[in-house]
């Protein structure tokens, strides 16, 4: 079974391609976005040791699967398992008209229209991407990406 970490700028296409991965290959799918924040207003970010907990959970109940999300922390915490990463570099023009077109994410928001209110701070984060320096931008990725010694993947499209 197949053990993939999927990653890459918000609107890239992640969870799209996870879940036709899932689908295809019958993986489970864990959507980092799921366990990496707590239900508060404003959002806060879980501890470190809980969503290492959760992730160390899912990958110990499953023989295959593929964890996406654009957590460079949470991503490195499974690396040691998994066979094999897909980096979803696609340029920030493209994250952007992605996120323009998303579909509603249930697990992730109320309603279509709560997601939709979320889109203008949305857009104005994907498109700080290559500048900024944390666990959510290119510079982790591509670090991410490099130090990886298993099998690996980059995707420039979403073809």
């Amino acid at each position: 079974m197949r053990k993939i970490l999927l990653f890459g700028n918000s609107g890239s296409g992640k969870s799209t391609l996870a879940s036709r991965l899932s689908a295809a290959e019958n993986l489970p799918h864990l959507d980092l976005d799921t366990l990496a924040w707590l239900p508060s207003t404003p959002p806060q970010r879980a501890p470190l040791e809980t969503s290492e907990q959760m992730i160390q959970d899912f990958m110990g109940q499953n023989d295959g699967w593929v964890i996406e999300g654009c957590y460079g922390d949470l991503l490195a915490l499974a690396a040691p398992q998994a066979a094999e990463i897909i980096f979803m570099n696609l340029p920030v023009a493209l994250c952007i008209e992605n996120a323009r077109k998303r579909p509603w994410e249930p697990h992730k928001y109320a309603s279509k229209q709560a997601q939709d209110e979320n889109l203008q701070l949305l857009i104005a984060w994907i498109g700080q991407y290559e500048e900024r320096d944390d666990v959510f931008s290119y510079r982790a990725h591509a670090a991410f990406y490099d130090q990886f010694s298993g099998q690996k993947m980059m995707f420039t499209t979403n073809q």
